[in-house]
């Protein structure tokens, strides 16, 4: 059984019952009842799942037993052969990389990784990724550019490391190239958001063709905690700020930061990894194959066209109020 969240008590007590009940001598009667019972789960989980709250949300996309990149890689795809180091400094470990077959089309993969235990969490940095991780990542995908292979990119991170030595080594300036030079890469990318999207971190290797987000993932420029510290010096009312920050795929979808919600289990993806994984097999497929079929001038004109479009709020709502935009919010021709 998977780790429970607060507002999933209502499923522990149908839990409880159900250990009770398969504790017991096998009978018609029980079996009919434990049945039942699994309904019952099924039924309250979907439930709960239908309303959740934005830090709600947080909370799922933030859960221990959620499938990472390392999940996905495994069940995904085939023969991945891994890219180590950026070729200046070292091999960031939060950052992984690597070439790989996927229904029979070689692409590139890349993604962000937490780890499982504590020891794993320290070496992959708890997936908090250092300047040299955006830096051998870019030194993939133009690999892949080279070779003319799809780019497949997980996003699950907090944020970027904010430590003195990711400061000293260029960070900002690693994230700031990647923006660059991903919109310019002449192949296709999908990035798939499959948990946490933390602010630049996430953006870092997260400019694409196509930008899907997991049912229960969430993006934003700052996590709850950190907006609340920031806004209202205090930290406890992540809830408020988790609500302002429009942080959940529909919202995202309707800012037209996002292209496509890509639906999870009831209850979440750690529910249930194969069922997650079908789902998102789904979706990575038709829209890498649509991608594969654009002709290239169209498809990096869409890109760009994209991600330029975004940020219009401004202009958006002095249009609808029928005030002046902001000055430098004019869109040039």
């Amino acid at each position: 059984m998977s780790e429970l969240l607060d507002f999933e008590e209502p499923i522990a007590e149908l839990l409880k019952e159900l250990d009770l009940l398969t504790a017991q001598p096998r009978t018609d009667s029980n079996a009919r009842a434990i049945d039942a019972l699994h309904a019952r789960i099924s039924d309250k989980r979907a439930e709960i799942y239908r309303s959740l709250t934005p830090w709600q949300q947080v909370q799922v996309a933030r859960h221990p037993g959620r499938p990472g990149f390392e999940v996905f890689l495994a069940k995904l795809f085939a023969g991945f052969v891994e890219i180590h180091g950026d070729r200046r400094f070292a091999d960031d470990h939060a950052i992984i990389t690597g070439f790989a077959e996927y229904r029979g089309q070689q692409v590139l993969v890349l993604g962000h990784v937490k780890g499982g235990d504590t020891k794993e969490k320290i070496f992959r940095n708890f997936g908090y990724a250092r300047p040299e991780g955006y830096r051998k990542a870019l030194r993939a995908m133009r690999l892949a550019e080279k070779f003319r292979r799809p780019v497949i990119v997980f996003v699950d991170t907090p944020a970027a490391y904010p430590g003195v030595e990711s400061e000293e080594r260029g960070v900002a300036e690693a994230i700031a190239v990647n923006l660059r030079d991903m919109m310019l890469l002449d192949t296709p990318i999908i990035v798939i958001i499959s948990g946490e999207g933390g602010s630049g971190g996430a953006l870092g290797i997260a400019i694409g063709d196509r930008v899907l987000m997991q049912e229960f993932s969430i993006y934003s420029v700052i996590p709850p905690e950190g907006c609340a510290a920031i806004l209202w010096r205090d930290a406890a009312r992540k809830v408020e700020a988790a609500e302002a920050l429009k942080i959940t795929a529909p919202d995202l979808i309707a800012l037209g930061l996002v292209d496509e919600t890509v639906k999870e289990p009831p209850g979440g993806a750690h529910t249930s990894l194969e069922r997650a994984s079908d789902l998102l097999d789904e979706a990575l497929w038709r829209n890498l194959s649509a991608l594969m079929a654009a002709a290239p001038d169209a498809r990096l004109d869409a890109r760009y066209q994209k991600f330029r479009m975004m940020g219009r709020l401004d202009q958006a709502f002095a249009e609808e109020q029928n005030v002046a935009p902001l000055p430098g919010s004019e869109q040039t021709a």
